[in-house]
C-alpha cells in the first residue's frame, strides 16, 4: 500500500514481514557480518554494482529499516543512520567540506553544535561563518568560492524562531551550496524538503526515540539536488574520490537513483570513521517512530499551555515560544509552524541567574537533564550547562542570556505540570 499520511508511515512504511519467520516487528540483528551468496555477489556489493549486507558498521537489517521508514515519512529518498546527532551534524559537513572550505551556519544552533563547528571542524581545516538567520540575505554575502554547505536547525533552541528555509534553500541552489536543516526539534511539524531543503537530519535521541533510551542521529537525503548542476561547487561530488577507487559520486550510483550524497556519506565517512547506530538503538528508534505522530501533538498542545501560563505570571519577564513571537518571527512562526506546535518552552525570570538556578532547584516533577524531547518533562539553565562553553558573545548570539530557563514539556497530565512550575516559579522569588 501507499500512503501520505504520518500516521500510517510511521507504522509501515520500509517494512511488512521479516522474509525468512514472517515475524510483524523488526527483528534487532545483532550480527558484525553476513555471508556472501558467492565470490561474484561479494565483488557486486563491494563495486556498488548492488546495495546488500557487508559489515555492521556499513549497513545493517535494523537499521536500513528505521532509515526506509524516516526517508518515507520525511519525503526524502534514502538515509543512513549513525551513533548520535552529533555524528550526524558532522557528517553533513564532512561529506561536501574538505580542508580549506568553508560552511555558512546559522547562529542559532544547539550549545553542543556550535562547539563541533567553531572548534573542531576549524581543526580539521573546516572554517564555519556563522551569521543571523533573521537577514536569509545574510547566508549570500558570506558564500564565497569554497563554500560547500548551508547549514541551519528548523526550530533552533533556545531561541525558538523557526529558520527561513525557503529563502535560504533558494539562495543556496542559485549558488549549487545545497542547505542541511536538523530538524530534531520539529519532526512531522516541519517538513524541510517541501521548502527547498536537500538534506535533513536529526538527533534520534529526542522526540523520535521519545524516552530517553538510546542516542542515535540519521541523515536523509532529499534526492531533490543536481550535484552536476555545478561541479566546481562541490568537488567532493564531482571528482574523483581516491578513497574508493577514484569513484566521481554524481555518476558511480546513478543506476540506483539518486543517492549520491548518501551513498558516498555511508561508503566513506562511516566506513573510515565508524560511527554506525547499533542495531538494539535502531529497534528503539522504530518503536519511537510508531507513536511519534501522537507524541508531538500531545508535546505541542501541552507546551502551549505552559506557554499561556507562563505569560500570566508577574515574575516571568519574557516568554519564548512560537505562538508568542512578534513583528518578522511571528511571521515566520506562522509560515512554518501555522498552529505554534512544538514541545519547548523558553522563559526568563526577572531575578535573572540566581532566580533561574533557584526555580531548577525547586521542581519537583521536571527532571534537571541535558536532553529534550523526552516523555518526561525536563528543565535545564542552558547558560550554565548546555552552552556554557561558549562566550558571553557566543551565547547572546545563540539565544541564551543569564536567566534563561529551557523546558522540554513531556506527557504528564498538564494540571501536574503547571502545578510544578507554579510552586518553583514561588520558590524562585527567594
Amino acid at each position: 500500500m501507499t500512503s501520505k499520511h504520518p500516521e500510517t508511515l510511521a507504522l509501515h512504511a520500509g517494512w511488512r514481514r521479516d522474509s525468512a519467520t514472517h515475524s510483524v516487528a523488526v527483528p534487532i540483528y545483532q550480527t558484525t557480518s553476513f555471508q556472501f551468496d558467492n565470490a561474484e555477489q561479494a565483488a557486486n556489493l563491494f563495486a556498488l554494482k548492488e546495495l546488500g549486507n557487508i559489515y555492521s558498521r556499513i549497513m545493517n537489517p535494523t537499521c536500513d529499516a528505521l532509515e526506509q521508514r524516516i526517508a518515507a515519512m520525511e519525503g526524502g529518498v534514502a538515509a543512513l543512520a549513525v551513533a548520535s546527532g552529533q555524528a550526524a551534524s558532522a557528517f553533513c559537513v564532512q561529506n561536501l567540506a574538505r580542508a580549506g572550505d568553508n560552511v555558512v551556519s546559522s547562529t542559532d544552533l544547539y550549545g553542543g553544535t556550535w562547539n563541533l563547528f567553531a572548534n573542531t571542524l576549524k581543526d580539521q581545516g573546516i572554517e564555519v561563518r556563522f551569521v543571523d538567520p533573521s537577514d536569509p540575505e545574510a547566508f549570500a554575502r558570506a558564500t564565497d568560492d569554497r563554500t560547500r554547505v548551508y547549514y541551519a536547525e528548523t526550530l533552533p533552541n533556545p531561541k525558538l524562531i523557526p529558520f527561513p528555509v525557503a529563502e535560504v534553500a533558494a539562495i543556496g541552489r542559485s549558488f549549487g551550496v545545497p542547505l542541511v536543516m536538523d530538524n530534531t526539534a520539529a519532526p512531522l511539524l516541519v517538513r524541510p524538503f517541501d521548502h527547498g531543503a536537500a538534506v535533513v537530519m536529526y538527533s534520534t535521541t529526542k522526540w523520535i526515540g521519545g524516552h530517553g533510551t538510546s542516542i542515535g542521529g540519521i541523515v536523509i537525503d532529499g534526492g531533490n539536488f543536481d550535484w552536476e548542476a555545478h561541479p566546481a561547487r562541490q568537488p567532493a561530488m564531482n571528482t574523483p574520490d581516491p578513497s574508493y577507487h577514484g569513484a566521481v559520486w554524481s555518476q558511480a550510483v546513478k543506476g540506483l537513483g539518486p543517492i549520491a550524497y548518501i551513498i558516498k556519506m555511508r561508503v566513506t565517512l562511516l566506513r573510515d570513521l565508524g560511527a554506525a547506530m547499533s542495531p538494539f538503538n535502531a529497534f528503539l528508534f522504530l518503536q519511537g517512530l510508531e507513536t511519534l505522530p501522537l507524541r508531538m501533538r500531545e508535546h505541542s498542545r501541552n507546551a502551549r499551555a505552559v506557554a499561556d501560563f507562563l505569560a500570566e505570571r508577574k515574575d516571568v519577564s519574557r516568554v519564548i515560544h512560537p505562538a508568542y513571537h512578534t513583528g518578522g518571527d511571528a511571521e515566520r512562526s506562522a509560515k512554518y509552524l501555522p498552529a505554534g506546535q512544538g514541545g519547548l518552552v523558553g522563559f526568563e525570570l526577572g531575578g535573572g541567574l540566581a532566580a533561574g538556578q533557584r526555580f531548577i532547584d525547586a521542581l519537583k516533577l521536571f527532571y534537571h537533564v541535558a536532553n529534550i524531547g523526552d516523555a518526561r518533562s525536563l528543565a535545564i539553565h542552558p547558560a550554565s550547562t548546555t552552552h556554557s562553553q561558549l562566550s558571553e558573545s557566543e551565547q547572546a548570539a545563540a539565544g541564551v542570556t543569564p536567566g534563561y530557563v529551557r523546558l522540554s514539556i513531556g506527557l504528564e497530565h498538564i494540571d501536574d505540570i503547571l502545578g510544578d512550575l507554579a510552586q518553583a516559579l514561588d520558590a524562585a522569588k527567594g
